[in-house]
């Protein structure tokens, strides 16, 4: 079965190896994804290719990140999402006036990233706010999940590990990813994700075969089956 393409995702990273491994990380998340090495072809890409959104570094040759922000917004419709290494309030406001629409720090998680650019997307209605997957719609702007039709009563915690667990769809997560997206914890606790994970399981599990699996040694992973 052929690989579902996700909304378009233009990188703009000087740095070869960031470059490379970021691109292939947004690529395995479900986007698909051009990467340039500076803003000199950035112009040609916004108007033959359209991204859905533009990620920016913002220490590039040439023109520097917030300078290329204003160069988006002026040839596209694009979101912009920032990457920088500047935490100062008076870097983020420059951005912000520039026209960004969401920082992320460096070092970051690349877990992270991509749900920053995912909620970009939503708000300018470039991917459905709903995630399906088999006969399971999760819909996180409304707070809600359904299951062959039926509403699946969750606690607060069960629907934003759900959430997580849909967002990377068919992607094993470690207990320690969930544990950092999920409760916000640095501390390895995999007692909690694993009650929890059982807990969600059988609530789906209530009106249709396994959604939810367990890749032993691994982690957990939602996705459907046939």
């Amino acid at each position: 079965m052929p690989r579902t393409v996700g909304p378009r995702l233009l990188l703009v990273e000087d740095d070869a190896a960031i470059r490379e491994s970021l691109g292939a990380a947004l690529t395995s998340a479900g986007f698909e994804v051009r990467a340039l090495p500076d803003g000199e072809r950035l112009e040609s890409e916004l108007d033959t290719w359209r991204p859905a959104l533009v990620v920016l570094d913002w220490m590039l040759p040439g023109r520097d990140g917030p300078a290329l922000v204003k160069v988006v917004h002026a040839r596209s419709a694009a979101g912009v999402v920032m990457l920088t290494a500047r935490e100062a309030v008076s870097d983020r406001l420059k951005g912000f006036d520039a026209g960004v629409d969401d920082y992320v720090a460096k070092p970051f998680a690349t877990e992270e990233l991509v749900a920053r650019i995912r909620a970009v997307l939503r708000r300018l209605g470039a991917v459905p706010s709903t995630v399906t997957v088999g006969d399971l719609v999760v819909d996180p702007d409304g707070g809600r999940a359904d299951r062959d039709g039926h509403r699946l009563p969750l606690t607060a915690t069960e629907f934003r590990l759900l959430c997580f667990l849909a967002e990377h769809r068919d992607r094993v997560l470690s207990p320690a990813q969930i544990l950092t997206q999920v409760w916000g914890y640095d501390e390895y606790a995999d007692n909690l994700v694993q009650v929890h994970v059982s807990a969600l399981r059988r609530k789906i599990e209530a009106h249709g075969p396994r959604l939810l699996h367990t890749e032993r040694g691994l982690g957990y992973v939602l996705r459907a089956t046939g």
